[in-house]
Order: C-alpha cells, then structure tokens, then sequence
C-alpha cells in the first residue's frame, strides 16, 4: 500500500431527491461526487423510493423521495468532504429555507472511516443513520458487513429488518 493509499479513509455518502427530476439530479450527484479531487467512487446502490419525512413524522402529501447510497474512499478531511457534498447540493439548487423540507438534492455523510464526533457543523456517524432504512438497506446493497461506528453491525440494526420501523416512524430527518 502506497502513503497516499493509507490516507483514503472510508466514507457513506446517503442520497435523496424529492423535487425536480429525481433520477437525474441523483445520477448527477453520483458523478459529481466521483469527480471530486481525492475522492474515489467505491459503490453505489440501487435507489429506493420512500415517502417524505418532516418532523411530525410521514407526509403523504409531500413529493416521495429517491434514496440511495454511495461508499467512497477519500483524502479529504470530513469538513472538507461536507463542503464538497453542500456544494453539489448548491449546484444542483438545493436551498435550506425550511428544516427538513422538501429538496432537490440531499448529502448526508454517514461515517467517514471509524471516525466519532460531533460539532456545530458534522456528527459522525450521522446521528439518525441508524433510524433510517432508507440509508441502512441501500448500504447493506453494497456491504453485507457494514458497521457504523458506536453501534455496530448495520444488518443488526432495526431499521435494517425488514419487520423494522418503516422509515418515517418516529425518525427524523
């Protein structure tokens, strides 16, 4: 393994759309998030449509989402990796006028490597990654033994199983 291979870390990037044309501004994601410099494109899922997600819970009036997962090896540090992924969410005219409203595009980061921390800007892993089948079942597509770090095995998580919480009961965006 070269230097520069031993400082790729791992990292999940989740996906969503609910606006606009869903299957391109997602597949335009993909490819933006591989041309990113020190940025590696390991895997990406099939997408999932799920209904949308606000803080009282499931909206059946709001648009579905697509959902998917990409897993990526990178350079990048994890604030600079959530700066590319806003500005792909910006490019694609992502606006943040309304907490988990409605979306063009959405770029969570997941886990970067084995990494635990929270700040003002970035939790690592994603404080409700575990709540969501629609992030945990795309991943097991690409890693049947994925783990986020503090809790585990993803498969063994409830939001994996498919007698799980449908996404949506009692998680937030």
């Amino acid at each position: 393994m070269s230097t520069a291979d031993q400082s790729m870390q791992p990292a999940v990037i989740a996906l969503g759309a609910n606006l606009g044309d869903r299957d391109e501004t997602l597949s335009e994601a993909v490819v933006a998030i591989a041309d990113l410099p020190g940025v590696e494109l390991t895997g990406v899922s099939a997408l999932i449509e799920t209904p949308a997600l606000k803080p009282h819970g499931i909206d059946h009036e709001a648009p579905a989402y697509l959902n998917g997962v990409v897993t990526v090896l990178t350079s990048l540090a994890p604030h600079a990796l959530l700066d590319a992924l806003n500005a792909i969410e910006r490019a694609h005219g992502r606006e943040r006028t309304e907490h988990w409203g409605d979306r063009t595009l959405d770029l969570d980061l997941i886990s970067y490597g084995e990494l635990q921390q929270s700040d003002d800007r970035l939790t690592l892993p994603h404080p409700r990654a575990a709540e969501r089948d629609f992030v945990l079942v795309p991943w097991l597509e690409l890693d049947p033994d994925a783990s986020l770090p503090g809790l585990g095995r993803v498969d063994a998580l409830p939001a994996s199983q498919p007698d799980g919480p449908v996404a949506g009961s009692g998680a937030q965006r």
